[in-house]
């Protein structure tokens, strides 16, 4: 994929085969496979929350008050929430190779104070001769010329422009899945009978094979109202194969890994059953489309966002980031194998882990303890140091 000034597309040179039909936008998320895995995706991801730090000293705490959490974590725009802003985009980013939304800027501070997405297949790239990057957007009869410092634009696999076209370079598999649906469609429209030949011994009149061909045309088209009764040593032969000899529904399954394999989802989450049953590694599953998927695709937005949406003092203090806790949550038993050693151990106090499962915090549960099981001989038995009313240790025999 090369670079040059004026307008950048993501499309691909030409079909890897030749004569495949453009199945689009619509006719893809026809397909139940890309739906599930666009769904998934999409969902997944917007329901994460983005949250803004404030960054002093090494620490970094939630910066509830400022305009740039509210616009991340609360509302984007006047018309969406973040879930359903982020879910725009990543629909727009796995078809599309990318996702650009317009941001709304306050004249005085230049802060960031809403983002709209755009679509799309509406948004031109264009470099410019001096390097510049502008947006062309379009909507009907109106053209919008924006620079780069005003859209958001995160980028799929390409040359850092731009993204590549997911679904022009996935038209072979595409069109393969949609045939193979219009096929298996066309066999149980028909009642899933195949066609054939019927076979008479004598000359027949072209009015005669109208005829026949009118009264015992239901054997083709798999109509069930009536059994056909053939006479005069007529004989029927069936001459199209079975939907299973055909591997129709095997070409089908395969289909669902293709595409699962294109769009980065674990055939599983989108209810491939022939590929393991929940429960059965299932955890080990999800870890990695996290770890491989979704992760990535975290750091892509966080620094685009840092890059076109926080002002050169914001980026100085602030930083943004998506909470993946709550997907990479173990089970019950893990988990409070974790906080039994996290709490022996100093790491964190009992109210700190209640605070994880969303339990009230206990009075005197803010101390950090540690076991202590290797200890002199002598002072087994013994209470541990109390503190006295002056401040001193008493340490108690």
């Amino acid at each position: 994929m090369t670079e040059d000034a004026g307008l950048q597309t993501g499309m691909p040179g030409g079909p890897l085969v030749p004569s495949t039909a453009d199945v689009g936008v619509d006719g893809a998320l026809q397909i139940s496979t890309v739906w599930a895995c666009i769904d998934r995706r999409a969902c997944t991801l917007a329901s994460l929350p983005l949250f803004t730090y404030e960054e002093a000293n090494g620490n970094k705490h939630l910066a509830r008050s400022s305009r740039l959490y509210a616009l991340l974590h609360e509302s984007p725009n006047s018309r969406m929430t973040p879930f359903e802003f982020w879910r725009a985009m990543v629909m727009n980013y796995d078809l599309r190779g990318d996702a650009f939304a317009r941001i709304a800027r306050d004249e005085a501070s230049g802060e960031a104070l809403a983002l709209w997405p755009m679509p799309t297949d509406q948004v031109e790239v264009q470099v410019l001769r001096n390097g510049d990057m502008v947006y062309v957007y379009r909507i009907g009869a109106d053209v919008a010329v924006l620079a780069a410092a005003n859209v958001l634009h995160i980028k799929g696999l390409g040359n850092g422009t731009r993204g590549l076209a997911k679904l022009d370079f996935m038209r072979a598999t595409l069109d393969e899945a949609a045939k193979a649906q219009a096929g298996a469609a066309r066999i149980f429209a028909s009642g899933g009978k195949p066609t054939g030949v019927l076979m008479i011994d004598s000359v027949l009149k072209k009015e005669q094979r109208e005829e026949l061909r009118k009264n015992f045309g239901e054997l083709a088209e798999g109509n069930a109202s009536r059994i056909a009764v053939l006479e005069a040593n007529m004989k029927y032969q069936q001459l199209s194969l079975s939907a299973e000899d055909q591997q129709l529904l095997e070409t089908r399954k395969f289909s669902v890994e293709e595409i699962c394999r294109w769009l980065d989802v674990p055939p599983v989450l989108v209810h491939h059953a022939n590929v393991t049953a929940w429960g059965t590694g299932i955890f080990e599953i999800k870890d990695g489309f996290y770890t491989l998927a979704l992760a990535p695709l975290c750091v892509n937005i966080q620094q685009a966002v840092r890059k076109r949406v926080m002002t050169p003092r914001q980026r100085a203090t602030m930083s943004v980031e998506f909470s993946m806790d709550a997907l990479m949550r173990a089970s019950i038993k893990d988990r409070f194998e974790i906080y039994a050693r996290a709490a022996q151990n100093g790491l964190k106090t009992r109210n700190q882990l209640r605070q994880l499962e969303n339990d009230p915090p206990l009075e005197g549960g803010d101390v950090l303890t540690v076991q202590s099981n290797l200890v002199p001989l002598s002072m087994l038995g013994k209470t541990p140091p109390t503190r006295s009313a002056d401040g001193g240790n008493d340490i108690a025999q």
